[in-house]
This record gives C-alpha cells, structure tokens and sequence, in this order.
C-alpha cells in the first residue's frame, strides 16, 4: 500500500535512473520453498505410530480373510465326501429294492401279494434314484464351489471317499490357553485398532498445544524476467520461524478431541466383544465335538440294528410272514439312518474345522 512505510520507500526511490517505482511492481520468484513444524511435543511422531499400527490391522483383516477361505474349502471338502459316501449308500439301497421288487412281480404272478404291493415297491424305488440325482447334481455343485475358492476353472476334484468314515478327528483337549487365542487375526486386530485409538486421542490431545514452524526459501527474485538470474543482486533466501495457538480453532479442536475420546470407547469395547466372541465360539465347538461323537456312536448302533432289520424283514417277507410295508418301512428307516451317519460324521470334521478356525488357524 502507498500509505505503509514501504509503499513510501518505493514511491520516492528510483527504479531506475529517472523512472520511479511504479505503484503496482510485479514480483518473480524462481527456486525452493520449504516448510517444517518442529516436532517438539512429539505429536508428529505419535500420528505416525497410529497411521502405522492401522497399517498393521489390515494385515490382520488379510489374515482373517484367508483363515475363514482356509475354512471354507475344508468344509466344502468334507462336504464333498459326505456326498460320495451318500451317493453311494443310495446306489446299494437301489440295487437292494430292485431285488426286492422282481420278488414282489414274481409273487403277484403267483397271487401272492396284489399289485398295490409292487407301484409301492415302484414308487420307493423311483423315490430313491430321484435321490441319486440330487446327490450327483450336489457333488458336482460342491466340486464347482471349491475349484472357484481355489480360483481355477471347474475341474475334479482328487479325494479318496472312504477316508471320512474310516478317519476319526482328531481328540482335542478340553482345556484351551487363553494365549491361543491371540492367533485369532479378529483379536489381533481389534488389539491394534485400540492402540491406534488411543494414539488417536493423544494426537487430538496434543493440537491444544503450541505448534513451532519453520520456512525457508532459497532461488531468484526479481520484479522483472531479465533481472531474475542477476547475481548477487537476485539472490533471494529466507529462513522464518513462526509460533501458533489454538486460539479461534479451539472449539473445532475440542470437537475433535471428543470425537477420538468417543472412538477409543468405541474400540475398547469392541475388542472386549472380540475376545468374549473368541472364547464362546471355541468353548461352543469344543462341547459341539464332545457331543457329535456320542451321536455317531449312537448312529452307527442305529444303523447296525436297522441293517440287520431289513435282513429279517426280507428273510420273513420272502417266508409270507411279514407284509410288504413293514419291508419298505425297514428299507427306507435304514437307508435315512445311514445317510445320517455319514451326515454327523461330516459335521464332526466341521466341527474339527471350526475349531481351528476359531482358535485362529489357517493364515499361516
């Protein structure tokens, strides 16, 4: 301005030699300009140790990521044999009714039985191949699923089905460590995240605090483009500190101290529902296990004693001594126990799975 102590330097010095000082002076600058807060209350450094443990708790949701994909593909697997183990088990049932069924036309054709007994016969073979079907459709389902988990076109999937029955899971022990859970990625996580949290909160803590910064220039400065590399006299450097308080901005400070205070009761708590998560999850498969093979042993009874049913009920079938619908009743009683036999022992091997799941394997 004209009116300010440089503004009347310039209006009475010359420019050049004859030429005064022009009211509006163009003003070019050529080189580096740099500014620093100096890092004195350390809040620079603590918003660098929050940014870094977030960094760190996305690499734990990438662990839980590939934990739960571990997870998914065991049980699609285990799923996958149980089917073979069905498909089959249905096959043998088939071959069984049609035997049973030329029997019964053999004996209509001797009046025996009537016709109502062979369309029974007829009905529950048809019901049993139409399972064959579904199982088949289902295998080939479950087989898709897997090779897109595994990322890769539709292909067969090796595996060898007798091993689901003839294996037995693993015993575990009823006692798990706490430090066991610390695998699980979701702990690992939600642990970071709070830290973060509370770095967050310091950071907001430390804005009511002065802050000191530094600026410095260093290049070429002149009012006219020929004059801009003229040395000495273009020669322009600077090196400015500056000190400023939270004075005006104090209240959108305190809302922002508040808001990080809100966001670390926020992670506290979320991390408490992570651990107590953790623990229900494994204490649930633990007694899931415990009970799943109480039932397959009491399965495996059951089916036994209905194997041995349908034998009779054919022996005495055959002999005129027990009616055609005791015999379906026995075949269809037997052929659903055993298809639940394999069904519990797959939901052991899932259990197995949980389990490990739970105790945060599979990202390794």
């Amino acid at each position: 301005g004209l009116y300010t102590s440089q503004g009347a330097g310039d209006a009475s010095a010359e420019i050049t030699p004859g030429k005064t000082v022009p009211e509006w002076l163009p003003d070019y600058f050529l080189g580096f300009q740099a500014s620093w807060e100096a890092d004195i209350w350390g809040k620079l450094r603590t918003a660098k140790a929050a940014a870094y443990t977030k960094l760190l708790g996305t690499f734990e949701a990438r662990k839980l990521v590939q934990t739960n994909l571990v997870a998914e593909v065991a049980d699609a697997y285990y799923e996958l044999l149980a089917l073979d183990n069905q498909l089959e088990l249905i096959r043998k049932s088939i071959a069984l009714q049609k035997n049973v069924l030329e029997i019964v036309r053999v004996q209509k054709e001797a009046t025996v039985v009537n016709e109502l007994a062979v369309k029974q016969f007829e009905a529950h073979l048809y019901s049993s191949q139409a399972l064959e079907y579904e199982a088949q459709q289902r295998i080939n389902e479950i087989e898709n699923t897997i090779n897109f988990l595994l990322g890769r076109y539709p292909q067969k999937i090796e595996r060898d089905p007798g091993t689901l029955l003839h294996q037995v899971p693993n015993a575990v022990q009823e006692g798990i460590p706490p430090q066991l859970l610390s695998n699980r990625p979701d702990i690992r996580q939600a642990e970071l995240e709070l830290t973060a949290a509370k770095l967050d909160v310091r950071v907001a803590q430390l804005e009511f605090y002065p802050s000191l910064g530094i600026t410095g220039l260093l290049g070429y400065q002149a009012f006219k483009p020929r004059y801009l590399f003229s040395t000495p006299e273009s020669f322009a450097f600077a090196l400015i500190g500056d000190m400023a308080g939270p004075i005006i901005n104090r209240t959108a400070i305190t809302a922002e101290f508040r808001n990080a205070n809100a966001s670390q009761i926020q992670a506290l708590y979320e991390y408490q529902k992570t651990i107590l998560k953790g623990f229900s999850e494994v204490s649930t498969e633990l007694s899931n296990i415990h009970n799943l093979e109480k039932v397959f042993e009491m399965k495996s009874l059951e089916a036994a004693t209905l194997g041995r049913a349908v034998d009779i009920s054919n022996d005495l079938f055959k002999a005129a001594r027990a009616n055609y619908l005791e015999v379906l009743t026995a075949q269809r009683e037997a052929l659903d126990t055993q298809l639940e036999l394999v069904e519990t022992r797959k939901r052991q091997f899932n259990a197995m799975t949980n389990l490990y799941k739970a105790l945060g394997g599979g990202w390794k």
